[in-house]
């Protein structure tokens, strides 16, 4: 289980790389919620965009997450608690006037930089619109 870093990790890397490579600057895993200790994987402050990588075991991905055989119930009430705050997480964000994408980590990585390229561009156009 612990083979895979939280953070850093090679598909997270290689996301990175392709956002940069598309001109997109970035801060990563920054608390942006007040008083809260829950960080966003890739925050676009700019655009109020927040981009979380999930993995498919961890927050229960619907295509490839798996149920454990040993200590079952314990691990079911673990994901299920992650999806919840995944969940919690998001509405705060979208509440405090954050886009929120999540990306599987089996998500192609151009795929996924297309989403948050396109989320971060449709938020720089709405905010330049308020300021005006």
């Amino acid at each position: 289980m612990k083979r895979t870093a939280q953070r850093d990790n090679a598909g997270e890397r290689k996301l990175r790389s392709e956002l940069h490579r598309r001109g997109l600057r970035f801060r990563l895993h920054r608390r942006i919620l007040v008083g809260s200790r829950r960080t966003v994987d890739i925050a676009f402050p700019a655009s109020k965009t927040a981009v979380f990588i999930d993995g498919c075991f961890w927050h229960g991905c619907p295509e490839h997450g798996t149920w454990p055989k040993n200590n079952r119930e314990w691990w079911r009430a673990k994901i299920q608690g992650n999806i919840a705050r995944d969940r919690d997480t998001d509405r705060r964000l979208v509440d405090a006037g954050w886009t929120v994408v999540r990306v599987w980590a089996h998500e192609a990585v151009e795929t996924a930089a297309r989403r948050i390229e396109t989320a971060v561009m449709r938020g720089l156009r709405q905010r330049a619109k308020t300021r005006r």
